[in-house]
């Protein structure tokens, strides 16, 4: 069964491993870890680090991320809409292109 360990032991690590004044094996023995994970922590926080610093609107835009697969759906029903609502206007004898 996987360990788990919790954030604040993980930030431990991964501030011992960017201090550089020991060996990743010296930490990972240390903490009795792999390596590894020693460094996939390590990499984890610096990728992180920005995020600190981030604004809180700035954190809202970025969660506001949408996947690639979920825009072009967006689209194809948004295609589908207009021109479902070009015809109807057409059929009623209603320019879609000039506005009111």
């Amino acid at each position: 069964m996987k360990k788990s360990y919790d954030s604040k032991f993980k930030s431990r690590v991964a501030l011992a491993a960017l201090r550089d004044d020991k060996t990743i094996a010296e930490i990972a023995g240390e903490f009795q870890l792999h390596p590894n994970q020693v460094l996939q922590w390590k990499k984890k926080l610096v990728e992180g680090a920005g995020g600190v610093f981030q604004t809180k609107s700035e954190r809202k835009a970025e969660n506001k991320g949408y996947t690639e697969d979920d825009l072009m759906k967006k689209i194809g029903r948004l295609e589908v809409e207009n021109d479902f609502l070009r015809n109807v206007s057409s059929a009623l004898g209603v320019n879609p292109g000039k506005p009111r």
